[in-house]
């Protein structure tokens, strides 16, 4: 498995995995597909913020990608991101999802980020036992905010510390 920056070339891969996660699964919660172009600009805006998008590549195949982004818009939160992984469906339970948050950790310490962020709906109990093990911690439960496959979908959001910095920098 080879984690890298992701090209161009990968946005096909990138969509197909992103449309497999909204039809078949509450990680993503669209009810819609989305088209090339949304990936285009969806990379497009990743890089002008300066933040990463990674794949795991198996064999020459892109099996999974992953990134972080703004936690929220306003500049009180700019130490902090949130973090969203994707594999693709033939290569899940492999470990992917674990080397490429491990790899995003690296790079959020690495721009001196102080706290990332996941969202995760709380039946997700795998997604949730990956950050538990790379010492995210529950910090929020909201019930009942999102709606798919004809279910309520809770959410929680579990955090890790990326450093011990007392004072923000400015």
């Amino acid at each position: 498995m080879i984690i890298r920056d992701v090209t161009d070339m990968d946005l096909s891969a990138i969509l197909a995995i992103h449309n497999a996660a909204v039809a078949e699964t509450t990680a993503i919660w669209d009810d819609a597909a989305v088209d090339f172009r949304d990936r285009q600009a969806w990379l497009a805006a990743r890089r002008t913020a300066g933040y990463p998008v990674l794949a795991c590549e198996v064999d020459g195949v892109l099996a999974g990608y992953a990134s972080f982004g703004d936690f929220r818009p306003r500049s009180g939160y700019r130490h902090t991101v949130e973090h969203s992984v994707y594999v693709e469906p033939g290569h899940r339970r492999r470990g992917i999802a674990r080397l490429l948050l491990e790899a995003l950790i690296k790079r959020a310490e690495g721009m001196g980020k102080h706290a990332m962020i996941g969202g995760i709906e709380a039946r997700n109990t795998a997604s949730i036992a990956l950050h538990a093990g790379l010492g995210f911690v529950e910090v929020g439960r909201l019930p009942q905010v999102g709606a798919k496959f004809g279910q309520w979908l809770d959410l929680i959001f579990m955090q890790r510390m990326l450093d011990d910095r007392v004072i923000p920098p400015r």
